[in-house]
């Protein structure tokens, strides 16, 4: 495994969406992506929890740092299986959980 230091890079994305809101148009397509930027939320903390670098999780899951930055970003037009998800969770030390929930 690579001896690599980790250094966290902050991300407040209550910060990021109160200055993104005050942009035109922002509202609409944050409310349709709205699922995905919740899980590249969610992975980010894990994997900020667990004290990995990308690179570290790549290496536990025989993928590249490219694959998993892909991963972890919202709103790109493929979106993980859940097999991945369950590898990348695995990595950061997590169990997935998948839920549907009646709306109100």
């Amino acid at each position: 495994m690579a001896n690599l230091k980790y250094r966290p890079v902050v991300h407040d994305h209550q910060e990021f969406l109160a200055r993104a809101s005050k942009r035109k148009g922002f509202a609409e397509a944050y409310e349709a992506l709205e699922l995905e930027y919740e899980l590249a939320n969610q992975m980010l903390k894990a994997r900020s929890r667990a004290g990995l670098t990308q690179d570290a999780v790549a290496e536990r899951m025989g993928t590249t740092k490219s694959a998993i930055s892909r991963l972890e970003s919202a709103g790109k037009k493929n979106a993980p299986s859940i097999a991945t998800l369950q590898r990348y969770a695995r990595a950061v030390g997590c169990d997935l959980q998948v839920k549907l929930i009646p709306q109100k």
